[in-house]
């Protein structure tokens, strides 16, 4: 083992957290779309590693974010307590699902190999055509949502649960256009900030749960967020500069070709 390996904080992994940290800041997508995948494709982590790690190191973040959405008062509490009314009961079964069949199992590495590659296809369509879709709707469904949105988003809270807790991924580009879509007269800010605070929740009990199941390695998500603590705030400052839909379009279209990787790789 080298010395490296003895550091507290490892320069590969610190750099990746940077990387992330600047798509999410510059974009406000990617956490773990793209945090996970770069963990088991490029550093081979074993999939449930590198979900559980990537939940904690979600949550930390996110704290962050809801913090200053709450302030701003850009957090409407009621959609928050839908979707976890959908989540957190998915999320704990799923957690149960994991530890019956076991975390090294054939059928879980498959089970979360598989919902990355998916959850990340879907990520990266709602990226790119997120306008388009809301539209199609808009226009064919005008009162879409109206008197059945919140069983819808309870609803929609369950999928984000049982995605989440498999892959890591979905609770920000697929929440945030589920919710336009279910509250289209909602200011996007709040979409936005509702989107963010329901996050929390979701990846502590996740990541807490794989925490248990002993999937977390402390060590690598301390250096992960030694590096996306100082890219997000970079980011954040750069997103008023960066052409928007550039970014979007590149970020969607390395979310697609990661997804089809993650599916051939199940």
């Amino acid at each position: 083992m080298s010395i490296i390996d003895h550091m507290l904080i490892q320069p590969g992994y610190a750099f990746s957290g940077l990387l992330v940290g600047l798509a999410v800041g510059l974009t406000g997508v990617g956490g773990g779309s793209l945090m996970t995948p770069i963990l088991v494709l490029f550093f081979r982590l074993h999939p449930t590693t590198a979900v559980g790690t990537d939940l904690l190191f979600a949550a930390a973040t996110k704290m962050v974010g809801t913090t200053i959405h709450s302030a701003g008062k850009t957090v409407d509490w009621s959609i928050v307590r839908r979707l976890a009314t959908g989540s957190v009961p998915a999320t704990i079964l799923c957690l149960l699902a994991i530890s019956y069949f076991g975390i090294n199992s054939k059928a879980v590495t498959t089970a979360v190999t598989t919902a990355l590659g998916v959850a990340l296809l879907l990520s990266a369509v709602s990226l790119l055509f997120k306008e388009k879709i809301v539209h199609l709707i808009e226009r064919y469904y005008p009162n879409f949502g109206d008197g059945s949105s919140a069983k819808l988003t309870i609803a929609v809270g369950a999928v984000l649960g049982v995605l989440v807790s498999l892959s890591s991924v979905g609770a920000g580009a697929l929440g945030t256009i589920a919710l336009i879509i279910l509250y289209p007269r909602l200011p996007l800010v709040r979409i936005v900030g509702s989107d963010i605070a329901h996050a929390v929740p979701l990846t502590l009990l996740a990541g807490l749960g794989h925490w248990y199941l002993g999937t977390i390695n402390f060590a690598l998500l301390e250096s992960l967020l030694v590096g996306s603590i100082p890219g997000i705030i970079v980011g954040s400052y750069g997103a008023r500069y960066a052409p928007d839909a550039v970014l979007k379009m590149l970020l969607g279209t390395i979310l697609f070709l990661v997804g089809l990787k993650m599916l051939t790789k199940s």
